[in-house]
């Protein structure tokens, strides 16, 4: 069956001031939904026309072929806007911080909450051009990782935890060439962290030690 565009879990408004409607109606409405459609047009009568996509992702990503190219990365895009729009919720109270395993595990990995955000805002920040940052469970220990492009997780054997969007359709409308401005707002105010325990809680986490 052809991939189909996954519907936001808010309304296009509910980020706002911190994401605007705008935005969202661009970059999911236009953007993601150009990767799902050119995906199904590529794939139409290949071997991956029913494949899940996370077999076309870890079967494509290191395929030097042309054609194959294409389909990783749009298959790759597709994969981490589904997971994006996931990482975040409308603000509300309660919503900006980690509780419980979440938020233990995230300091015995980084020392504490501020050191967790600097890290994961440096390597947002510091992806050179177009790219995510991403929260992982690398063999059973929490990292903070950058990849370029369309590529993610998935193509190193990790397992995301939570990902920021620095391409710059994610962020050009609100925030203009200010991508740090973009990630603190996304760090205090949008990260869903019941989808990032819930990633976590799923998965072995080995001792830092």
């Amino acid at each position: 069956m052809p991939f189909t565009l996954m519907p936001l879990p808010y309304a296009k408004e509910a980020l706002a001031p911190h994401m605007s409607a705008e935005t969202l109606d661009f970059h999911h409405g236009k953007h993601h939904k150009t990767y799902v459609e050119t995906l199904n047009k590529l794939i139409l009568g290949t071997p991956y026309e029913n494949t899940p996509l996370e077999s076309i992702i870890e079967d494509t990503c290191a395929d030097q072929d042309k054609d194959k190219k294409k389909i990783f990365n749009n298959a790759g895009q597709v994969w981490n806007h589904n997971f994006f729009w996931n990482c975040m919720t409308p603000p509300k109270e309660g919503a900006t911080k980690p509780r419980g395993n979440a938020l233990q595990q995230i300091e015995k990995a980084f020392g504490n909450l501020d050191d967790f955000k600097s890290e994961f805002k440096k390597a947002a920040t510091d992806q050179f051009g177009s790219g995510w940052a991403w929260l992982v469970l690398d063999q059973g220990k929490l990292k903070i990782t950058k990849t370029p492009n369309a590529e993610n997780p998935l193509v190193s054997g990790q397992k995301a935890l939570l990902g920021c969007d620095v391409w710059e359709h994610a962020y050009y409308l609100d925030y203009q060439n200010r991508r740090v401005d973009m990630v603190e707002a996304f760090l205090n105010n949008l990260v869903n962290w019941e989808f990032v325990a819930q990633n976590l809680d799923s998965s072995e986490v080995r001792s830092a030690a």
